[in-house]
């Protein structure tokens, strides 16, 4: 990986962020990009140049039309062209019912979860053609599992980033780029800290085998 160019979106906090410095640590060259956390997005920026590691920021509301293009291109001029995409960003956006939510609501998970995962995809793929690159798309345990309280319009949303995964990976090999996921089960992230309350998440953790949550640096093998 040294020397190769990555974009890592979401890569403010949590998995992202843990992914970012590790593709950093192996002498990559790093594109962080975040929406609204630009504190913790420089963060991860200072601890990459702290380690001598090569790092930009990147900033964009991928939730929005054309922005996860812009992010694309951004990274691509900064970075001398990109070796991998991560496609990291995403959130619950709130935990609603299915006969709660609105229109408005739909559009803002699957917005921000399934749109901006094909719309960087796309992106990124004239690049990634040249150095016969790689996409990681990072699902999640509730796209098998349909989620849990209020969260089923968010498990669907990462549904589409599996299948999409697998379909990329066939419709992309022939130019030598390979499509993988990531599903990380229940990790300790801002995620939950803002979705999920200490009595829920208890009882996830209970379900897990090892009695305890993930951490976002036990994610980062599977990235690299």
């Amino acid at each position: 990986l040294a020397e190769r160019a990555f974009l890592v979106t979401g890569a403010s906090t949590g998995i992202g962020a843990a992914v970012a410095k590790a593709f950093a640590a192996q002498g990559a060259r790093v594109a962080v990009h975040y929406n609204e956390n630009r504190q913790a997005a420089e963060e991860v920026h200072h601890s990459i140049r702290q380690r001598g590691g090569e790092a930009v920021l990147v900033q964009a509301d991928v939730s929005q039309p054309g922005e996860s293009e812009r992010a694309v291109e951004f990274a691509a001029a900064e970075l001398g062209g990109l070796d991998g995409l991560v496609n990291n960003a995403g959130g619950m956006l709130g935990r609603l019912p299915t006969l709660d939510m609105d229109d408005a609501h739909f559009a803002r998970v699957m917005d921000l979860n399934a749109r901006s995962v094909l719309a960087a995809t796309r992106a990124a793929v004239p690049f990634l053609k040249l150095r016969g690159g790689f996409v990681i798309n990072t699902t999640s345990i509730a796209a098998r599992n349909g989620g849990g309280n209020g969260a089923v319009l968010y498990a669907a949303a990462k549904g589409f980033v599996s299948t999409i995964t697998r379909g990329h990976a066939k419709e992309f090999v022939g130019d030598g780029i390979r499509v993988n996921a990531v599903a990380p089960g229940i990790v300790a992230t801002p995620f939950h800290d803002r979705y999920t309350s200490p009595e829920m998440l208890d009882a996830q953790r209970q379900s897990v085998p090892m009695g305890r949550v993930g951490t976002p640096e036990e994610c980062v093998g599977a990235y690299l």
